[in-house]
């Protein structure tokens, strides 16, 4: 397979205040108003860019996702965020609901980096499926809808639990998924969940199409499936959501295995009514980024497998990618050249390439 036709690189500008921003992006969305919105998995913010001239967009405001929903540790300054859309005049925000092993770090000892490599940490605020009303620009905590005002959007979080949130309680006894969400310290009684870069449960995708919800699972990927989770939710309170029954005789969640040449899964994105998957390695390691086409994605039956076959799941093109940088991480349609659809691609891990003589860094843009 050939990589993807770069039809331009967009330059995002952010000033030196938010410069650490463009370093670690994991999502983005290109909404209808013509803003660009990015997360950084490792911020508790959403940040909005603008059209400032042609090829540029430029940065001009941040919101905390604390001051929007109910984050269950409001000190902390990291929420994982690892997928975003937008539906209904909803942003939807997604975190990547696993737990992470401790780095080795080079000032440490061996003895010490061998301890830390012992070490899983549960940080509540990774559970997170959120949205948040997006009214004129701006993301709120509530307004009206745009198309009838007697109908009040309101900023609202999935349930959340112990153990992460209702969807994680809920798969802690699916015969695939649990194995992954069933591990426990001897020191204390509580879910410490397989971490997401060992191939544990790690959500990086999230695409929404009417009342239903796809997440993309970076890991656990079996015996070479990656899986998408569908879902539904429903209202429970102005600021909580609860997973309203989708499957069969109650289930909360539908699976959906791809044949996707043994990567994970790194972001969704709805073209029309297909489903655009791009793909990377589930651990940490450098190798193939990948765009995926799913046809008839709202089709698919309930725990559904599905192998590589022309008009069904297909293979578009690679994304390069550089040794240990330009890590594609969010992936959004954007017109570009001649109104021809487009992919708009962001990367953790930007190459000094990727940001030189910028204040800020170059996303790319694929022909689709």
């Amino acid at each position: 397979m050939t990589n993807g036709f770069l039809l331009s690189r967009i330059v995002l500008q952010f000033s030196s205040e938010f410069q650490t921003v463009c370093e670690d992006l994991s999502a983005v969305i290109h909404t209808k108003d013509g803003h660009l919105w990015v997360a950084s998995d490792e911020a508790a913010t959403i940040d909005r860019l603008s059209f400032a001239e042609p090829y540029i967009y430029r940065h001009d405001k941040q919101f905390a996702l604390a001051d929007l929903i109910n984050l269950p540790d409001r000190k902390k300054v990291e929420v994982d965020v690892e997928g975003m859309d937008y539906a209904d005049e909803y942003l939807w925000v997604v975190g990547s609901h696993g737990t992470k092993r401790k780095k080795v770090k080079d000032e440490k000892t061996d003895e010490e980096n061998l301890q830390r490599l012992t070490e899983v940490e549960f940080d509540p605020n990774r559970y997170i499926l959120a949205r948040i009303p997006l009214c004129n620009g701006d993301l709120v905590k509530s307004c009206p809808h745009s198309q009838d005002p007697a109908q009040q959007l309101t900023a609202a979080i999935l349930e959340l639990t112990a153990g992460g949130n209702v969807l994680i309680d809920a798969l802690k006894s699916d015969p695939h998924l649990g194995p992954f969400l069933s591990t426990y310290t001897q020191a204390q009684d509580q879910p410490l969940l397989l971490p997401g870069k060992d191939n544990g449960f790690d959500v990086e995708g999230l695409a929404v199409y009417g009342d239903r919800i796809f997440v993309g699972l970076r890991g656990p990927v079996l015996r070479g499936w990656a899986i998408i989770l569908e879902l539904a939710v429903e209202q429970k309170n102005p600021e909580t959501l609860s997973l309203k029954p989708i499957g069969k005789e109650g289930q909360l969640y539908k699976k959906h295995f791809f044949d996707l040449g043994g990567l994970g899964i790194r972001d969704l994105h709805f073209q029309g009514k297909d489903l655009l998957i791009l793909a990377g390695p589930t651990m940490v390691l450098d190798g193939s980024i990948r765009v995926f086409r799913l046809t008839k994605a709202l089709d698919l039956d309930e725990n559904s497998l599905c192998e590589q076959a022309e008009g069904e799941l297909e293979l578009l093109f690679d994304i390069p990618y550089g040794i240990g940088c330009d890590r594609a991480e969010g992936m959004t349609l954007f017109t570009c050249i001649s109104d021809s659809p487009s992919l708009m691609v962001v990367y953790d891990a930007p190459s000094e390439t990727r940001k030189r003589d910028l204040k800020g860094v170059l996303a790319d843009v694929f022909k689709l």
